[in-house]
């Protein structure tokens, strides 16, 4: 009996070799662009500390960086950058409308906690 979950996908490419080039270029291509975005991030978050007047700022850029790298993963990885730019808004704006959303809910709730805890606990 053969089994089937051994199967050499590469052997099953329905592709060229230039279009397999192609294929990995993009992904290399995409690799680098969110490790360089990711790169830049840390640089920030290392150069700019918490106590800084300028920490909300950087907050506010970090939530940013990270749905413009989540909305280009989407747009390349689930090939909706192929699609027409309506049904790229029609799925992307809901998802950062609801990411804004949790991230103003966690942002709100924790300064409500840390006000709490330093009136009541701390």
């Amino acid at each position: 009996m053969e089994r089937d979950d051994i199967i050499e996908y590469s052997l099953d490419a329905h592709h060229s070799e230039e279009q397999g080039k192609k294929i990995r270029r993009k992904i290399w291509l995409v690799t680098a662009i969110l490790t360089v975005i990711t790169a830049f991030e840390v640089a920030v978050g290392a150069m700019v500390h918490q106590d800084n007047p300028m920490w909300w700022i950087v907050k506010l850029l970090f939530i940013g960086l990270t749905l413009l790298k989540a909305g280009y993963i989407v747009l390349v990885f689930m090939h909706l950058g192929d699609e027409k730019k309506v049904l790229k808004y029609c799925i992307l704006v809901p998802y950062f409308i609801f990411i804004i959303y949790l991230i103003f809910i966690a942002l709100t709730e924790a300064n409500a906690v840390h006000t709490a805890w330093e009136t009541y606990g701390g």
